[in-house]
């Protein structure tokens, strides 16, 4: 019989098990200075469905050029497609970035506004992103659900979902808000590097004991 789940000890023992893995992009990015909630939306758009090995270095080289609205605007849509080379839907991200760009502009003065209603409101920006950049941009408590929180959190049987904007709205009930930029902190590379989608690493899992794998059929 498992033990009652205890998150502030499961999410201690992961920080202690994730330590050789390289950071999730957004919080290595914001370690290397890119700590505005401009530049950390847009990496988070850079990231979508792209791997952080390739999120990390497309944005390091989006930013040699562009960090702010006004100096991304000075691109056209073709320039800052070639920049976003290497990342999924290119083209696309292109134009959703120069969309929010000219907003930030002509709405916000170049400054956008920290609040979740409103990078919500831009074309393209769906709840994860919005929410991780608020999240390490400036700190407030925000739960960033992406793939691999999705699945570890259903694993574990803290949540049943479907979907992660499912999951988002669950974990919002059950962790406790000084957890809530911890989730993604902690578990996007935790199941990344061990609790992966595939063969996760069950026998040398330091939460096994409070996992109730669920869906896991064979593992390492």
């Amino acid at each position: 019989m498992k033990p009652a789940f205890d998150l502030t000890l499961v999410l201690r023992r992961i920080e202690e098990a994730i330590r050789p893995f390289p950071k999730a992009a957004m919080f290595d990015l914001f370690e290397r200075g890119y700590n505005t909630v401009f530049e950390q939306l847009i990496a988070c758009i850079i990231s979508i469905r792209t791997l952080d090995e390739t999120t990390i270095p497309v944005s390091l080289r989006l930013f040699e050029v562009a960090r702010t609205p006004e100096q991304l605007l000075q691109l056209d849509p073709v320039s800052l497609a070639k920049l976003l080379h290497g990342t999924q839907y290119p083209e696309q991200k292109a134009y959703t970035m120069l969309g929010i760009a000219k907003r930030a502009m002509e709405e916000f003065d170049g400054q956008i506004p920290a609040d979740f209603g409103t990078l919500t409101s831009f074309k393209g920006v769906g709840p994860k992103c919005a929410n991780l950049a608020l999240g390490v941009a400036t700190g407030q408590a925000a739960i960033s659900v992406d793939i691999h929180v999705h699945r570890v959190t259903n694993r574990w049987g803290l949540v049943q979902t479907r979907q992660p904007e499912e999951t988002l709205k669950v974990l919002e009930t059950r962790v406790p808000v000084s957890h809530w930029i911890d989730i993604n902190r902690l578990l996007m590379p935790f199941g990344k590097h061990i609790c992966t989608g595939r063969l996760p690493h069950c026998s040398t899992c330091p939460v096994l004991a409070y996992c109730e794998q669920v869906g896991v059929t064979e593992f390492r």
